[in-house]
C-alpha cells in the first residue's frame, strides 16, 4: 500500500514539474540551454515637420502586434507633447498634441522587438467582405479580363491563383494583354493598387501591408508596400514584384491599410526616417521583459524577481538537492560507504571554488593531518565534548597554516582552502578516527576513499553549467528529483558492491542451475 502512495506521489510531482516548465518554455520563452542568445531589433522612427507657430497634432501608425515578432517595449519621445494612443482593431496610432509649436519640430518613436515564431500563428484579424467587381475602362477591361480567365485556368486556389497573376503580370516578356495594362510604379504602392484592383475584378479580398527590412545600421530606411489576399481563412502576404508569398524573418509589418503614414496638423508634411540597429540579448533576459508585458503570474513568483545577490546564493543552495540524488544512488543502489550524507555534497561544493585536482589534494592533506593529531588526542584522555573543539581548533589552524605559506609561495589557488567548511572537516577527522580504533585502519580508509570519489562526482555533477541553469530556471525540476529520491527509499535490492562480494556464491548458484541440481 506504501509503494502504491509513494508512485502515486511520484507521478504527480513529476506531471507538476512538467506542465510548469513546459509552460514556462513554450509561452514565456526561458531557455533549456544556458546562454542561448536572440537577436533584438532596435527600431526608430524619426518624424520632422515644419510647425506654423499655433497648435500642432501628429498622428502616426505603429506596429500592433507584428507577425513573426514579440514587442519587448517601446518608447515615445517628444518634447512638451501630450501622447495618446488608439487601435482600430488591424491598426494602432499615435497622437501627439501640443498647444504652441514653433520652427522645426522632431518626434521619436523606438521599440525593441525579438523574433517569436508563434506569433505568426496568434495574428487575428477581421474578416474581410468580398469586393464587387470593378468596371474596367476599355482597352484595359478586356486585356485584365483576358489575364484573369488565363490565370484561372493555370491555378487550384486563391494563393496559387495570385501568385500566377503576379508572375504574370511582372514577366519581363508580357504578353500583348499584360501590355495593355499599366504597370507605371512597380514595385511601389501604385502598383499594389492596381494588383488589387484587378484582383477584385475575380472577387478576391487584397490589401496592401507596409513592411520594413530589418538590416542592421540602417539609418535612412522606409517602408515597402507589400500584398496580402484574403483565402477564406487566413490572410497570406506576397512580394509584389518577386510573387514570393509568406513573410520573411526579416521582414516587420508596420501597418495595413493605405492611409497616410503620419497625418499632421498645424504644419508642413512631415518627413519619416527609420533607423534600425541589432544586438544580442539571453533568451532568458527576453522571457523575463516578454512576462512583464503579459503580467505573468508564474514569473511574478519566480527567483528572477529576487534581489541579485539573492539570486546568486540560490543558484547554490538549488544545486544540493541534485548532490543529495547523487549520494542516494551512490549508496543505496551502488554500495558506496561514506562518512554521513551531507558531507560529500559540502565538499564537492567546496570543490567548485578550488577546482577539482587542487580541492582532492588540500582535502587529503587537511585529513591526514588532522587524523594523526587527533589520534594523538586520544592518548590524552579528553572528554568528547573538549576533544571536538580541540580538533576544530586544529583544523582552522591548519587551513590558516596552509593559506599562509601557499601565499608565500604564489600558490592563489591554495588560498581558496578556507572555503572547506571546517565543521563537517572537524567531524570527518572525528568519525574516520573512531573507526580507526573501532574497525581498523582498513575500514576507516575505504569509508575515507568512498567519501572523496562520492565528492568528486558530485562536483561534477555541481560544477555542470546546464544543471545549474536548468533548476535555477526552472526550480521545479527540483520536484522531480523529490520524486526520484522517494521512489529510492523504497528500494531494498541488491547494491552493485554486494553483488561483487557475493559473486562466488551467485556464479555456483548459477552453475548448479544449469547442472540441473537445486541451488
Amino acid at each position: 500500500m506504501k509503494d502504491l502512495q509513494i508512485k502515486v506521489i511520484a507521478a504527480l510531482l513529476v506531471i507538476a514539474a512538467t506542465a510548469l516548465v513546459y509552460h514556462k518554455n513554450t509561452e514565456l520563452g526561458l531557455p533549456l540551454l544556458p546562454a542561448e542568445m536572440n537577436d533584438v531589433w532596435t527600431v526608430e522612427a524619426r518624424i520632422s515637420f515644419q510647425a506654423n507657430g499655433g497648435p500642432a497634432k501628429a498622428e502616426f501608425y505603429i506596429p500592433h502586434k507584428p507577425p513573426g515578432f514579440i514587442k519587448l517595449n517601446e518608447d515615445f519621445i517628444s518634447s512638451n507633447y501630450g501622447l495618446a494612443t488608439d487601435y482600430d482593431k488591424v491598426n494602432r496610432k499615435a497622437l501627439w498634441a501640443v498647444r504652441r509649436a514653433y520652427e522645426k519640430q522632431v518626434l521619436y518613436y523606438r521599440c525593441e522587438i525579438a523574433f517569436d515564431e508563434a506569433s505568426y500563428q496568434s495574428r487575428l484579424q477581421p474578416i474581410p467582405s468580398y469586393p464587387s467587381r470593378p468596371v474596367y475602362g476599355e482597352p484595359h477591361g478586356s486585356a485584365i479580363g483576358a489575364v484573369l480567365e488565363e490565370v484561372r485556368a493555370h491555378s487550384a486556389d486563391t494563393i496559387t491563383f495570385t501568385r500566377e497573376l503576379l508572375l504574370k503580370l511582372n514577366s519581363p516578356e508580357p504578353d500583348e494583354n499584360v501590355a495593355i495594362i499599366n504597370k507605371a510604379g512597380i514595385g511601389k504602392a501604385e502598383w499594389v493598387r492596381q494588383v488589387i484592383n484587378i484582383l477584385a475584378g475575380a472577387r478576391i479580398p487584397a490589401r496592401i501591408v507596409y513592411i520594413l527590412q530589418l538590416q542592421d545600421r540602417i539609418k535612412h530606411g522606409t517602408l515597402v508596400p507589400w500584398l496580402e489576399v484574403y483565402d477564406g481563412k487566413h490572410w497570406t502576404a506576397f512580394n509584389p514584384v518577386t510573387a514570393s508569398h509568406g513573410f520573411t524573418p526579416n521582414t516587420l509589418v508596420w501597418r495595413v491599410g493605405d492611409d497616410p503614414l503620419v497625418t499632421i496638423e498645424g504644419g508642413q508634411p512631415a518627413q519619416v526616417e527609420f533607423s534600425i540597429a541589432r544586438h544580442s540579448r539571453t533568451k532568458v533576459s527576453l522571457a523575463e521583459q516578454w512576462a512583464k508585458q503579459v503580467d505573468s503570474k508564474v514569473m511574478a513568483f519566480s527567483l528572477f524577481t529576487l534581489p541579485v545577490h539573492t539570486q546568486n546564493v540560490y543558484r547554490i543552495i538549488l544545486l544540493v538537492p541534485l548532490g543529495a540524488l547523487l549520494i542516494v544512488v551512490l549508496r543505496n543502489i551502488v554500495g558506496i560507504q561514506t562518512f554521513g550524507t551531507f558531507m560529500p555534497i559540502l565538499i564537492a561544493l567546496a570543490f567548485r571554488e578550488t577546482q577539482l585536482l587542487w580541492g582532492v589534494t588540500m582535502f587529503s592533506i587537511l585529513v591526514a593531518i588532522g587524523l594523526m593529531l587527533r589520534l594523538y588526542l586520544e592518548r590524552l584522555k579528553l572528554l568528547l565534548v573538549p576533544r571536538l573543539a580541540a580538533v576544530l581548533t586544529i583544523v582552522i589552524l591548519i587551513i590558516a597554516s596552509i593559506s599562509i605559506l601557499s601565499s608565500q609561495l604564489g600558490l592563489d589557488r591554495g588560498l581558496s582552502i578556507a572555503l572547506f567548511p571546517v565543521v563537517i572537516l572537524a567531524m570527518t577527522i572525528e568519525r574516520m578516527s573512531l573507526i580507526w580504533e573501532e574497525h581498523g585502519p582498513s575500514e576507516a580508509l575505504n569509508r575515507g576513499i568512498g567519501s572523496l570519489i562520492a565528492a568528486c562526482l558530485g562536483y561534477l555533477v555541481l560544477s555542470n553549467e546546464t544543471l545549474a541553469h536548468l533548476v535555477f530556471v526552472f526550480p521545479e525540476l527540483l520536484l522531480v528529483v523529490l520524486a526520484a529520491i522517494l521512489l529510492l527509499g523504497r528500494y531494498t535490492g541488491y547494491r552493485l558492491t554486494e553483488l561483487w562480494r557475493f559473486r562466488a556464491v551467485l556464479f555456483s548458484n548459477k552453475n548448479k542451475t544449469n547442472n540441473g541440481d537445486a541451488p
